[in-house]
This record gives structure tokens, sequence and C-alpha cells, in this order.
């Protein structure tokens, strides 16, 4: 039910983000704001987010409402999957973030394992990409369309300190630590580990 609500209530603050970018009347905007505000009290209680930290999410992001861009590396070793430990929340995901303006979804998730690891990729090959809003357990409040790709290194070099992750470990499904599961779930991990072929969902 929560999930259901959450989902409604992002679809309000999509159509308010759209009425606020197109609109010209005055009278047209001051409702699109009102709506916007409504939609992130709305969104606020339901999933104890501050109010404040919610606007200006929505303020940073100009422009009509579309899906966010995450880009993932897949990195195996000795059947082991490659993991980042995020230094704020100790939980554990592949190496990745925000696909930047201006990079390729390549370039981008090339840059990222350099970032979060040190490591370098040789290569990269998209194998999947995955839904965000489909996954109604794992409500979120923007909807990503999650870019996996599969990325061979060119060295096994070790983990270099930065600011958004503070460890790197190869696990195997079977013994995973705890999981970001905004950024990666087990049933990504699996489904990732046993295709052979471009994975969409």
């Amino acid at each position: 039910m929560i999930d259901s609500y959450l989902e409604h209530y992002r679809r309000l603050l999509s159509i308010a983000e759209a009425g606020l970018f197109y609109g010209e009347d005055l009278f047209d905007k001051e409702r699109y704001e009102e709506l916007q505000e409504l939609s992130l009290k709305l969104i606020s209680n339901l999933s104890n987010e501050p109010i404040k930290k919610l606007k200006n999410i929505v303020d940073s992001n100009e422009g009509y409402p579309t899906p966010k861009i995450d880009v993932r590396g897949y990195i195996k070793k000795n059947d082991k999957i490659l993991l980042v430990e995020d230094a704020k929340t100790k939980k554990w995901a592949m190496p990745g973030g925000y696909a930047e303006v201006g990079l390729s979804p390549k370039e981008n998730v090339i840059k990222e394992v350099l970032e979060e690891t040190g490591l370098i990729v040789e290569s990269c090959e998209l194998i999947a990409v995955f839904d965000t809003n489909l996954r109604k357990d794992i409500p979120q409040m923007f909807q990503y369309y999650k870019l996996v790709f599969n990325c061979i290194v060119n060295d096994d070099g070790l983990f270099k300190e930065n600011i958004e992750t503070s460890d790197m470990d190869f696990f195997t499904l079977d013994n995973l630590p705890s999981l970001s599961l905004d950024r990666t779930t087990k049933e990504q991990l699996i489904k990732l580990s046993t295709s052979t072929k471009v994975y969409f969902d």
C-alpha cells in the first residue's frame, strides 16, 4: 500500500515539475508550485526524508522530469563479484553512480570504477538494464534506469582512498555483505551471474 501511495505522489510531483517547465501563465505556475509543495510534503511524510532535502534534490533537476541514469560496473574475478562499501552507510554495491552530462555511458562507468576503487578498466560491455520503478519492494523517490556494464580491469591494483567509498572486496553470491539495495540487490547479481545475454528488466 505504501509503495502504491509513493508511486502516485511521485507522479504528482512529475506533473507539477512538467507544468513549471512548460507553463507560461503566472497563475498556472503558482498552482504547479503549490502542487509541487504538496507532493513533496506527502513524499516526506511517507519516506521520513526531510522535506528540505527533497526540495534540494528537486531544485537541482532542471527541465522536463525524466528517469535518471545510473551506471554500474560488474567486475568478476575467480567467480567472485567486486563490490564497494559506501563511506557513509557502510553498505555495499557494484561500483558506479549517476551518469554525468558530456560523457557516454561507457565513459561514465570507467570513470566511476576508477574513482571508487582505483582500478583502471580495460574494456566494458553493456549487459543489463534494470528499471527501479519495477521494484515495488524498494520504493525510491525517483525512477532510475540502471545500466550495468561487464568490465575488465587491466590490473589487480589496491584500493585507493576516496570520499565516496571506504573499502572494496570480491564476494561470492552465497557470502554477500550487507547490500545497499537502492544500488545493488542480490537478485540483480544472480541475474547478472547467470545470464549470457543482455538483460532488460
